[in-house]
């Protein structure tokens, strides 16, 4: 800063309002001292900044798998509220792993983030941020709550989709619904189910246990859990998935066994609308829910001090056809 100084002609103070953008500079002396700053090659030492500002200006997030693109639409989301308050995003995947979890989160934290987003692995127990949380790290948990911690919290209303998106199958006429899920440990899933159970139950229909199944999304458990419902002297005549993930591997089986049946998925797809027939869902908001999550936190950082929030964002129904078709 010496050495633009002088090469500027400037005293140390405006070389410093120039490069934090601060005002009280007239356009001339900025012109010279960005001019001395190009030729001279400065760089803001940030590091140095950080320690005098007591914030490095970053966020970590934690969630399942950078890949999946609902998490990739989230993790969008989060970056742009981060970048529009100045800070940078960290990102790390957990992979559904409660150890690999805290080991990300309290990686950032040594890393001195000013907060956390964290998707919690299914089981994690959160009271490992405790100190942290009092130390003055904001953390707020999305897509799932936290356990053994009160803190802000983003969910979906995973319950009422899967109860609207079951509700419209039996509008349809149909009777057998069957239910493939995600792990049931995990909070999403869980819902999911439930509301799947509150649809069928309103409408006096029974749930054969042959109809549900939850566990892996790998497409070998999916495409013989999709092939035992639809067997039997019962079998289901429509399907209802409980994520993405599930939604792909039971299309693809549905397609190896060229069978008709109604199908409606929790998630939206980029392909969804390039079916034959196009494929119906409960969509969430993932974007939405990076938004919020990160505005609870930078709300937080900003001087927020009032109890922990909960903020649900609805799901809705895309008709497409593939959740119209008529039992067989």
């Amino acid at each position: 800063m010496k050495d633009v100084a002088a090469r500027a002609g400037v005293g140390l103070k405006t070389v410093s309002r120039v490069v934090n953008g601060e005002p009280g500079v007239t356009s001339d002396t900025a012109e010279r001292v960005q001019a001395a700053i190009t030729a001279l090659g400065f760089r803001r030492n940030d590091s140095a900044r950080i320690l005098r500002k007591g914030r490095t200006a970053s966020v970590g997030l934690v969630l399942e798998d950078i890949a999946d693109p609902f998490y990739s639409s989230l993790s969008r989301a989060v970056e742009e509220v981060s970048r529009l308050h100045g800070s940078l995003l960290f990102t790390g995947s957990s992979d559904e792993d409660p150890e690999r979890e805290e080991q990300l989160a309290l990686a950032f934290c040594a890393r001195r983030v000013d907060g956390l987003v964290i998707v919690p692995a299914a089981g994690a127990d959160h009271r490992y941020l405790a100190p942290e949380v009092r130390a003055g790290i904001a953390t707020v948990f999305i897509d799932r709550p936290p356990l053994g911690l009160n803190a802000d919290t983003v969910l979906a209303a995973n319950a009422a989709g899967a109860r609207e998106g079951t509700a419209h199958l039996i509008r349809q006429g149909h009777r057998r619904i069957a239910f493939l899920g995600d792990s049931p440990d995990i909070h999403t899933a869980a819902e999911r189910l439930r509301g799947f159970r509150e649809a069928m139950a309103e409408a006096g229909l029974p749930v054969d246990p042959n109809w549900v199944a939850m566990g892996p999304t790998t497409p070998d458990r999916v495409g013989a859990a999709l092939t035992a419902a639809l067997t039997g002297p019962a079998p289901a005549t429509a399907l209802f998935c409980g994520n993405n993930r599930v939604t792909v591997a039971a299309v693809r089986r549905l397609r190896s066994l060229d069978r008709s049946v109604a199908l409606i998925g929790f998630d939206d797809l980029e392909f969804a609308d390039l079916l034959s027939p196009g494929l119906t869902v409960v969509a969430q908001d993932p974007a939405g829910m990076g938004r919020a999550a990160a505005q609870l936190l930078f709300a937080r950082l900003g001087g927020y001090t009032g109890p922990p929030r909960r903020v649900e964002l609805p799901a809705r129904l895309i008709i497409r056809g593939s959740g119209e078709t008529p039992p067989a």
